[in-house]
């Protein structure tokens, strides 16, 4: 297989960040008594392989600049080369107890990612590319679907979770947690339940997370990273149904830019043409982000 020596030491690193994470995810099970215990259990796993990530990358390429989930940002010596990790890409599953989850490397260059590296080591299998070399699994070259149309293809759909879902009724988290597991390999569509939610705690139980860290420095970013759903996008619009002006305490931090848009039907009366309206007026407005 071909590859250049930076692909090479991604590929050495994730195997030995994997081997970590293997040895951590078989005591996951034995904490799902206390979730809080699980997760204290996750945060320090999810550290300790970074902190493995970090030492095998700088050491080979002390020059180059690194971007870490779990860590601050540091610019190198190296301006045009830095190191993009998420040393558990998975933490959801991994916390529950299923195999399903992966250590991902990437090298950008010039603000370009040229190489990158997905590995899952319940399954063994190393997925990379390098820019110009194609994309493989393992030992074998894997490329897109050559199919064009929706109808010809095979999408998928998985419903994360946003709350605490141990102040649910058993009946309700147990029907959470099965849609979870159903739908866990899918990829296409995304819908989002907020139970048992709210903004408030939500930023406080992020805060917690990163004290339990012992991250010392806390930026947008890092902040952005332990809230529910962190890969969640900010909304663009909110629409508030029923004639109501305030949020109730819902999404305040994604939502400090989205635009809010209300109408008098309460929400069983909401209809595709209400929908379509609400858009309507979505493309017309002048969206500043905060700017004069």
């Amino acid at each position: 297989m071909p590859g250049s020596a930076n692909l090479n030491i991604m590929l050495k690193t994730a195997r030995k960040a994997g081997r970590s994470l293997s040895k951590d995810f078989k005591e996951v099970e034995n904490l799902q008594v206390s979730r809080k215990g699980a997760g204290d259990f996750v945060s320090r796993a999810d550290i300790a392989a970074e902190n493995i990530i970090r030492d095998e990358l700088m050491e080979a390429r002390p020059t180059y600049g690194w971007v870490g989930e779990e860590s601050d940002e540091e610019e190198g010596k190296d301006p045009t080369r830095r190191w993009i990790v998420d040393p558990l890409d998975g933490t959801t599953n991994f916390l529950h107890g299923l195999p399903h989850w992966a250590v991902s490397i990437a090298l950008e260059h010039k603000g370009e990612i040229i190489s990158g590296v997905i590995y899952d080591p319940c399954k063994d299998e190393m997925f990379f590319a390098e820019k110009g070399l194609g994309a493989w699994m393992n030992e074998t070259r894997i490329r897109v679907s050559a199919r064009h149309s929706i109808a010809d293809s095979l999408y998928a759909t998985g419903i994360p979770f946003s709350g605490r879902i141990e102040d649910l009724p058993e009946k309700t988290r147990d029907w959470v947690l099965t849609t979870i597991e159903k739908t866990k390999n899918n990829t296409g569509l995304t819908l989002t339940l907020a139970l048992s939610y709210g903004g408030r705690q939500e930023i406080v139980d992020a805060f917690n997370s990163i004290i339990n860290k012992e991250i010392k420095i806390i930026n947008e970013e890092i902040l952005k990273n332990h809230l529910y759903c962190p890969d969640l996008p900010d909304p663009d619009i909110i629409i508030r149904t029923g004639g109501e002006y305030r949020l109730s305490n819902f999404l305040l931090w994604q939502s400090a830019y989205a635009e809010i848009y209300i109408c008098q039907k309460n929400w069983p009366d909401f209809d595709e043409k209400d929908l379509e309206k609400a858009l309507e007026e979505y493309e017309n407005r002048n969206r500043t982000f905060g700017k004069v």
